[in-house]
């Protein structure tokens, strides 16, 4: 069936849904397990367009959302391993989300998606985006999307 499960997460409720999902997937299948995280870089400037911030401050910013980032798939590493399922915890920079998720799964093999959708309709969607549909637009492999 599937030999390695890439598992997106942002340290979510939602995504901790799909998060579960793809370890007891990953169990039952006898898959890899490779979790995921996207940090946005975000703000490329020390200015925002509002407030003025300094480059130091843009700088501890992205080193502590890494930080978030890295103990998110740390922990999801840790549960997969409770289960008996070998997993790897990864972490990008990268301010297109959707694009490193399609090439991490690329990257490594895997030959499945998991990740969780809001499922934003109407102006939400259009003014927030949905990372999940470019993922699934992208993706050559299958995507297996949960709510």
């Amino acid at each position: 069936m599937y030999k390695r499960i890439l598992v997106a997460t942002d340290g979510s409720d939602l995504s901790a849904k799909a998060v579960a999902s793809a370890i007891d997937m990953a169990k039952m299948a006898g898959a890899d397990l490779v979790a995921l995280n996207v940090t946005h870089i975000g703000q490329l400037s020390y200015w925002d367009g509002t407030t003025r911030v300094g480059m130091e401050e843009v700088a501890a910013n992205e080193k502590r959302m890494a930080a978030i980032g890295q103990k998110t798939v740390d922990e999801v590493k840790a549960q997969a391993v409770a289960k008996g399922v070998q997993a790897q915890a990864i972490t990008v920079k990268s301010d297109l989300i959707a694009e490193a998720i399609v090439d991490t799964a690329k990257k490594h093999g895997c030959d499945l998606i998991v990740m969780a959708s809001h499922g934003r309709r109407g102006i939400n969607r259009i003014l927030l985006g949905s990372e999940t549909l470019q993922v699934l637009t992208q993706s050559r492999i299958p995507v297996l999307v949960l709510r």
